[in-house]
Formats: structure tokens, sequence, C-alpha cells
């Protein structure tokens, strides 16, 4: 049995969800979100990302993470912005010797759901689906948790 972590960043909200996995088994274990307020200065921000995140790791003790891969926008300023919040979501597990694992946006949603163009709506009713019991507190908690069960389809061939 392993427990995954998965970690969807965002500087306003950081999703992660836990699963238990055993081969192709897997099983709920905790969902919730890390949000910042935007006026606060971005170094709080990002402390308080890491705070959170360290606490989660702590409590949870995930052996693997995974993290979805980042993707650019037109917006140069929030690209960078997402890029600070997804270095503060890389270092978070390697500070405590939990592996990170990157998956494309495409390769997650076909993992949840079937094709790789899904919707927010159609990734989180299809966690619900795939973790019985699941009610994720957020968009962003659901794409983790779906992001730690594409982990666990693909980490045996990554």
């Amino acid at each position: 049995m392993i427990r995954i972590l998965g970690l969807d960043p965002s500087l306003s909200s950081t999703g992660w969800g836990i699963i238990e996995a055993e081969n192709n088994r897997i099983r709920y274990v905790a969902d919730g979100f890390i949000p910042t307020d935007s006026k606060m200065p971005l170094p709080e921000r990002l402390a308080l990302i890491h705070k959170r995140l360290a606490e989660v790791i702590e409590f949870y003790k995930p052996q693997e993470a995974s993290i979805e891969k980042v993707f650019l926008n037109s917006n140069a300023v929030s690209t960078i912005k997402l890029g600070m919040a997804r270095g503060v979501v890389l270092l978070a597990p390697a500070l405590f010797d939990v592996s990170v694992t990157e998956y494309e946006p495409n390769k997650v949603k076909k993992a949840v759901v079937g094709v790789g163009h899904a919707d927010k709506n159609q990734v989180q009713k299809m966690v619900e689906v795939l973790l019985p019991g699941c009610h994720p507190k957020n968009n962003d908690s659901s794409d983790a948790l779906a992001i730690a069960i594409t982990h666990n389809a693909y980490r045996r061939s990554v």
C-alpha cells in the first residue's frame, strides 16, 4: 500500500489530495486547498503555501507526490507568479524526501475522464466515481486528487 499526494499549484488556491493505492485499487484519504489573500505580499503568500503544505505532508506522510506540469498563458506576470507557487509546491515534498513526478494536464484528464480535453466539472465527477465517498472541497482539491489518481496509473512506467 502506498500513500500518494496530488498537488495542483496556484498562488491563489493550491489544491492537495491524498489517496492510498494498492496496485489498481485506490482509496480516498483526504483533500483540501490552501487559499492565499491577494492583498498579502507575495513572499508571505508563498510562505503560507509552504507552511500549510508542510503540515499536510507531516500529518499524512505520503510516500510519493505528483504535480501537474505548468502551462504558459498569455499573461507573463501570471505565468511567473504561478511558477513561483509551483516552486514552493515542488520544494515542500522534496524537503521531506518525498519524490515528485510531473504530469501534463491532458494526461491527467485522459487518465481520469478518458479524454484529454475534459472540463473541471467532468474531472470532479470522475474523481467522485473513482473514489467512493469523496466529495472534494473545491475544483483545486479535485484536480489534486485527479493528479494523484494519474500518478497511481502511471507510476510503474515513469
